[in-house]
């Protein structure tokens, strides 16, 4: 059996590289796992009563849209949030976790062509896998554009050359960033709408870490939609109670864009999606409309980046939102995947190495030089781990 050579250049999932870089070596203590953004603080508790209240529904095909009271509350809070007058029956679609949204955007809005010329896809560099995926199933030329300290942790897509931008279809964008944390700024959402409506392409704006943050809300692309009066369908943007409301396993998300995209992605759901069961989108719908455990889960968050700051010192770059520091490497240890197998032998503590997580352009990787460790834990094996990490890296011993 053959399969499409579209998928030849797909990227390899960092977890299972990560399983064979360390193999059968044994943990030089008990084990830490830092690795996977799967966020550890309980969920709110009236998602159990929620569903409970709404099981007979299971028993039901769940609208494809999503249910109306779901729509309302994501409207509701589009407009808390962002100030975005969204209608919830023509602007918003519910989805079974943003990947599928994310991947289901291209295949729904990427032209086959591009100015007469096969269509590029942009997307960041450290990024999510599902980018490169859904770029190469609409077989589009994926282009990665480095996010480094040099450019603020965000990709500069106005640096790339005039012909490819004019072959662009979409460009992604994840603000927070993962894993740097960067966010970006109302001029830099500016900057990219206007670069958008010249070379005609598409922002797909992946924002699901934007209710984890150390000091102000992040900006959001559709404050910058309304700001400099852009047309809503130029921009997807995608949202997700997983990091939000620790509920990684309900798979609740939504994309919000103009009615024409809208139609146009509802238009493929109702073949290639799986609609979340109604008792979730009910539970759903209710966590969108509470923002006091959200605050919560921000605080669990925040002291656990002021014990960052306080073992690791000047080695942690506290990001401006997430749950992950991006740490460099000390150039006397070599680069991620020496730091993590020296972790993992001499502390237990599991780490994930940058370049697992970014493609090498121009002959490096910019993920090279860095560790991602995710803060996912309960504090008191949060400040082991870090304890451990910055002993072990920095030679900061308490």
């Amino acid at each position: 059996m053959t399969y499409p050579q579209r998928f030849s250049g797909l990227p390899e999932y960092a977890f299972p590289r990560l399983r064979r870089l360390l193999g059968d070596l044994e943990p030089g203590d008990s084990p830490i796992q830092m690795t996977i953004g799967d966020p550890r603080h309980a969920p709110p508790a009236f998602v159990a009563e929620e569903v409970a209240r709404h099981a007979d529904a299971f028993m039901s095909y769940p609208p494809n849209d999503g249910a109306p009271e779901l729509l309302s509350a994501i409207s509701g809070w589009l407009d808390r949030r962002y100030g975005c007058a969204a209608d919830p029956e023509t602007d918003i679609l519910a989805l079974n976790g943003t990947r599928e949204g994310l991947y289901n955007a291209a295949m729904a809005l990427c032209p086959e062509t591009k100015n007469g010329a096969r269509p590029v896809i942009l997307t960041p560099n450290p990024f999510y896998q599902v980018y490169a995926v859904a770029a190469l199933a609409v077989e589009a030329d994926p282009v990665y554009v480095d996010a480094t300290a040099a450019t603020g942790h965000l990709p500069d897509f106005a640096a790339l050359e005039p012909a490819t931008l004019d072959r662009t279809a979409i460009a992604y964008i994840c603000s927070p960033a993962n894993p740097q944390g960067a966010t970006a700024s109302m001029a830099w959402w500016s900057d990219l709408l206007a670069l958008a409506e010249r070379h005609d392409f598409l922002v797909f704006a992946d924002e699901c870490y934007s209710e984890i943050y150390t000091g102000a809300p992040p900006t959001g692309i559709l404050e910058a939609v309304r700001a400099t009066g852009t047309d809503p369908n130029r921009v997807v943007a995608f949202h997700s109670l997983s990091k939000r409301s620790n509920l990684a396993g309900m798979r609740s998300g939504f994309a919000v864009s103009g009615a024409e995209n809208i139609a146009r992605m509802k238009q493929l759901r109702n073949y290639a999606g799986a609609p979340l069961p109604v008792p979730l989108q009910m539970a759903a719908a209710r966590a969108w409309g509470d923002e006091a455990h959200v605050e919560a889960n921000r605080r669990f968050y925040a002291a656990k980046f002021d014990a960052a700051r306080d073992i690791l010192g000047n080695a942690a770059v506290i990001p401006e939102a997430g749950f992950f520091l991006w740490l460099p490497v000390p150039k006397t240890i070599g680069d991620g995947v020496a730091a993590t197998l020296k972790l993992w032998t001499e502390t237990g503590v599991k780490v994930l190495p940058g370049a697992y997580l970014a493609r090498e352009t121009g002959g490096t990787n910019p993920g090279d030089p860095y560790i991602r460790a995710a803060l996912v834990a309960p504090l008191d094996e949060t400040v082991t781990g870090l304890t451990r990490l910055a002993a072990c890296l920095y030679d900061k011993r308490s």
